[in-house]
């Protein structure tokens, strides 16, 4: 009887105990670096380790021709598409790039170009004496980075930096439709394995797959890929709203510093001033700016009688005003 292949269940299972000892490695490598250099040092350096870690585990056991800890704990080992020889070795050193190298350089090249292209947008970029001073705090990706986005015009930069969010979200985007598609189907739990062709057989004798469960599997991928589509359209609605308010905030801003401009050239209009009758007239017509009357925007006048005549003045305080003024 041939070998059969392993259920959803199994592979899952593999997976999920795979990932327990890499995070038990991650754990110590990370505890020894610290204890070691620091915690500055481990802040530095986590990412790293923890690449080290997983070459390190992958390249013990999948490169180097053996079962990695939770395929031994299920039962199961991997086979090439034919479905009948072991891997090559060349087989499982790609699969083991590209199931830990790959992610790693695409989320840290994308990071430095996100960050570059953000501080040129916004105007953050420190001085060029403080690029020199902190230049050795800085990796060669991020010069190299720099030196290539330097070149870019300012329209460039900002249409460069929405697209790399969007290559962000859809790599995320992408392993999760690729999880729901094997739950659906049941054959490639790992994009990398996808890329090379690797599946799982059984190494014991075929048990009896309970139908419950890959239905479940299967009702588990369509609730994935429904989940999968509210959150692109919640990312999509999001990302419009930002652009809206992104334009009405640069609206508001042209005409803030409009309306400070011609404040400052001192566009004020004249104030109109009215005559008074009975033995009162009105000042000669002229412009004030609000400031000088105090906030009393009523007319100014003077009494032809006891208060001599002013050109555009207040009145002193020791100046002898009338006991009523008459206002009909």
């Amino acid at each position: 009887m041939s070998p059969a292949a392993a259920s959803p269940a199994e592979v899952v299972r593999a997976a999920q105990k795979d990932d327990y000892y890499r995070g038990g490695l991650r754990s110590a490598a990370g505890g020894a670096l610290h204890s070691l250099a620091g915690a500055k040092r481990w802040l530095e350096c986590r990412r790293e380790v923890e690449l080290l870690s997983d070459v390190a585990y992958f390249g013990l056991t999948t490169f180097a021709g053996y079962q990695t800890l939770g395929e031994e704990y299920v039962g199961v080992i991997q086979v090439d598409p034919s479905q009948s020889r072991v891997p090559s070795r060349l087989r499982r050193g790609v699969l083991v790039a590209l199931h830990t190298l790959l992610p790693y350089l695409l989320d840290k090249a994308l990071r430095h170009l996100e960050c570059e292209l953000q501080a040129d947008v916004e105007g953050s970029r420190p001085s060029q004496g403080s690029l020199v001073l902190g230049g050795r705090g800085r990796s060669r990706a991020r010069h190299w980075v720099h030196r290539q986005v330097a070149p870019l015009t300012e329209p460039q930069k900002r249409t460069f930096l929405q697209a790399v969010m969007v290559l962000r979200q859809g790599l995320s985007g992408l392993q999760r439709l690729h999880v729901a598609w094997f739950y659906i189907h049941g054959a490639f739990y790992h994009l990398a394995k996808r890329l090379t062709g690797v599946t799982y057989l059984r190494v014991h004798s075929p048990a009896v797959e309970d139908l419950r469960a890959r239905e479940s599997y299967r009702l588990l991928g369509l609730v994935s890929l429904v989940h999968l589509a509210l959150s692109v359209g919640l990312q999509l609605y999001g990302f419009r709203q930002r652009q809206r308010a992104r334009r009405e905030w640069k609206l508001h801003r042209g005409l803030s510093h409009r309306r400070s401009h011609m404040e400052e050239k001192g566009h004020f209009q004249e104030l109109r001033v009215y005559a008074v009758p009975r033995r009162t007239q009105t000042l000669h017509r002229h412009t004030l700016r609000p400031s000088v009357l105090l906030g009393v925007h009523h007319p100014v006048v003077r009494h032809q009688d006891r208060v001599p005549s002013l050109q555009g003045e207040v009145p002193s305080p020791e100046a002898r005003l009338p006991a009523a003024l008459s206002l009909t």
